[in-house]
This record gives structure tokens, C-alpha cells and sequence, in this order.
């Protein structure tokens, strides 16, 4: 964090901190259409990170293209989303779960309003913050579960996040 010379220097908050982190590891996502990066802490520590990719050993969007599948939704609008890739939430969680790390009480960092499934798993296994940097364009559903389950969210910017090839 820049500042003035004659100013003192201002460290980051623990949300900045580990924002800033998971916008890192999004620099190793797979999918131009959300290069997005997950971290997860529990007592300012961190215990796992992901990001979006294929699973292992099957080819990314970079190398291949997307591939994508309709959706229409309750209003009769229809999206298009990437089904090639693994969530970077979904590749964080399974990560724990190899390397034997329980997530209950813990902290996520993630780019935007986790999807659904996403929110579910997250919900399950115990996670009990969720700190975003922008709401996901359908990301209603799931902050109502994380509502109705306890799961604080919060974001850093009420902006919508919206995917230029839609």
C-alpha cells in the first residue's frame, strides 16, 4: 500500500491482507471468464487456497475453449455457463479435505458471491465467514442460504461482477 513520503505507512486490514492473496492465486485460474482465486483462514492463518481450473489432468479452457451450457432461470433470462472448470471455492475445499484440514470456524476470501453449490459446500463443512470483493450477478440464492445458515458475508464493494462473454 503506497502512501505519501511524509505519511505514516498504513498496513493493510486482515481482510485486505487476504484479499489481496486470493487475487494472487486467481493469477493460476484456467478460465478467462472468471480467473478467480480462493483463500481459507482460520486465526489469521492460512489453511488452504485454490483457484479456478479443470480437475487434474483434463484440458483447461485456455488450452481448449469453454465449454458451455445454457441456463435458464425462473425469469426466462438465459446465461451461459463454463462447466469445464472447478470452482476455486469447490478446488480450496477439496484441498482440505487431502490434506486432512478441517474448515470449521474458518474464514473464505473469494472474488465475488459464491455460486450455489459452491454456498452449500461451504455451508456443510463448517465454514463461518464469507469475505468477498464483489457480489456475483446471481448471487441472490446463495446469500440467502448463507443468511439463513449463519454464515456471515460480507463484501468489499456492492459492484456487480459481470462476465464479458456471457
Amino acid at each position: 500500500m503506497k502512501t505519501p513520503q511524509n505519511s505514516l505507512y498504513q498496513r493493510p486490514s486482515w481482510d485486505e491482507y487476504f484479499m489481496e492473496i486470493a487475487n494472487t492465486v486467481s493469477g493460476r485460474a484456467t478460465c478467462d471468464r472468471g480467473r478467480s482465486g480462493c483463500v481459507i483462514v482460520r486465526d489469521r492463518q492460512i489453511l488452504v487456497t485454490g483457484y479456478v481450473g479443470s480437475p487434474k489432468g483434463l484440458p483447461h479452457c485456455d488450452e481448449v475453449g469453454h465449454q458451455l451450457k445454457r441456463m435458464v432461470h425462473e425469469d426466462g433470462s438465459v446465461t451461459q455457463h463454463c462447466v469445464r472448470t472447478v470452482h476455486a471455492e469447490q478446488n480450496a475445499i477439496c484441498q482440505a479435505a487431502k490434506l486432512g484440514i478441517s474448515l470449521n470456524d474458518s474464514t473464505l476470501y473469494c472474488r465475488m458471491t459464491p455460486c450455489r453449490i459452491c454456498a452449500m459446500l461451504i455451508i456443510n463443512c463448517g465454514i463461518k465467514r464469507v469475505v468477498c470483493e464483489k457480489k456475483y450477478h446471481d448471487g441472490v440464492e446463495s446469500e440467502e442460504m448463507f443468511k439463513t445458515a449463519g454464515v456471515e458475508l460480507s463484501f468489499f464493494s456492492e459492484e456487480i461482477e459481470q462476465y464479458e462473454k456471457q
